[in-house]
């Protein structure tokens, strides 16, 4: 069953029901539990039929992980990745010389278990920073990985990836594309130190188009400007940080270029699965309970707006109003001050949801019930227009709740 999205007269953009990474023709996957968590699956690998074009965005922290570092190397051989092998409960980050052997030893047993080159194979690490990674533990989790392209393989896939994260995140998206019906789907994990200035904790992405890595690549970091580096849960941007995503043309259609009539129609594709994984990780926000939902007009840029709105779901205090459902846009209008964007103090209008709270500036009368019975819902929309021009941009984060606290002062045990 699929819901129609209009892109427009000519586009549709169609959400594939129970869709994910697996969706899109010649991919597979697969998960183990090797003993670097307690009882769940911590091993998963990816695996493309054949090598595909791939780009990736990854954190901008001065400390990158090592992972990073050898799937940038592999990238960069010929733009194309088969494999990706990723772990949970270890982060490998922080870990020196070591840690980036052992990146290394991963992408090489990897390979030689699934006879895949070692430069189409990319590497992720989530979990715990500082330590290093119990190397004959995974040794012997890939050597028992046998990836599969079911449904129950995609799941397993999305457990093995997840750290503090309450729910699995997944989605796909299809469209007609040169006569080809082609698909774009993902996986992610991400719940805590998430305030991404590339992408968000850890996103795999994969679709059946045909496109070179160099117009995958511009499409990806235009799409992740809008979606994954419009959410925030805390702040934090992690050492591990990483969107990957892998095409590999068994759609059939004509390589897509910025030229090609159906561009636009990919570009959405993108946008709409990056789009729904990144809101499932804010929605999924360390102890959050609500959905925050920031829509910013008005603005002199589509930049400054996005600025603005990602200031405001940023904001403590806004979120914990919206925790206690406090009707206070006196939070929200001292997060749009503070904003490193044009202002024009005498012209912003506020709206939480269907109710009016600042016009030019001016406080309008409300009810307080009525604002409350709102913030009581569990996904909550702020509309702010700065009526200075024609930017608007668009961020997603999550209320701040007493089990934020909890969830990270015993984060390590």
């Amino acid at each position: 069953m699929k819901q129609a999205l209009s892109v427009s007269n000519k586009e549709i953009v169609s959400l594939v029901e129970n869709g994910g990474v697996l969706s899109p023709k010649g991919y597979k996957a697969g998960a183990v539990h090797a003993g670097l968590r307690y009882n769940r699956l911590d091993i998963g690998v990816l695996i493309s039929d054949t090598p595909a074009s791939c780009a990736a965005v990854y954190t901008t922290s001065h400390f990158q992980a090592a992972p990073l570092k050898v799937t940038q190397e592999s990238i960069a051989n010929e733009g194309k990745i088969q494999a990706v092998i990723v772990n949970s409960a270890c982060a490998n980050a922080c870990t020196g010389e070591q840690g980036l052997k052992d990146a290394y030893k991963m992408r090489t047993l990897t390979s030689e278990k699934f006879n895949v080159s070692e430069d189409y194979i990319a590497v992720a690490s989530t979990g715990v920073i500082g330590e290093y990674l119990p190397m004959d533990k995974i040794e012997s989790g890939i050597n028992s990985l046998e990836p599969g392209k079911g449904g129950e393989n995609a799941e397993d896939f999305q457990k093995a990836i997840l750290t503090t994260d309450t729910v699995m995140k997944s989605s796909c998206y299809q469209a007609e594309i040169g006569g080809k019906s082609v698909h774009v789907g993902g996986a992610a994990k991400g719940s805590g130190m998430i305030h991404p200035n590339m992408a968000t904790m850890l996103g795999f992405l994969t679709t059946d188009a045909a496109i070179s890595p160099e117009h995958l690549s511009a499409a990806l970091k235009e799409v992740t400007d809008i979606t994954f580096n419009q959410i925030t849960v805390d702040g934090d941007t992690s050492t591990n940080d990483m969107v990957i995503v892998m095409a590999n043309g068994q759609a059939g259609n004509e390589p897509l270029t910025p030229d090609h009539s159906d561009w636009p129609v990919f570009v959405k594709l993108l946008k709409e699965n990056c789009e729904s994984l990144a809101k499932q990780i804010a929605r999924d926000g360390e102890g959050a309970t609500k959905l925050i939902e920031v829509a910013v007009k008005g603005a002199v840029s589509n930049d400054e707006a996005r600025t603005i709105a990602k200031q405001i779901v940023g904001s403590n205090l806004v979120k914990t109003a919206v925790y206690g459902a406090d009707a206070n846009w006196g939070r929200i209008i001292g997060a749009v001050g503070q904003a490193n964007a044009s202002v024009n103090p005498e012209t912003v209008d506020i709206e939480l949801g269907p109710i009016v709270m600042l016009k030019g500036s001016n406080p309008v009368a409300f009810s307080e019930e009525e604002a409350k019975a709102y913030l009581e819902k569990d996904t909550i929309h702020i509309m702010v227009d700065l009526n200075m021009g024609d930017g608007s941009g668009t961020a997603w984060g999550c209320d701040l709740s007493y089990d934020y606290v909890k969830i990270n002062a015993s984060y390590r045990t």
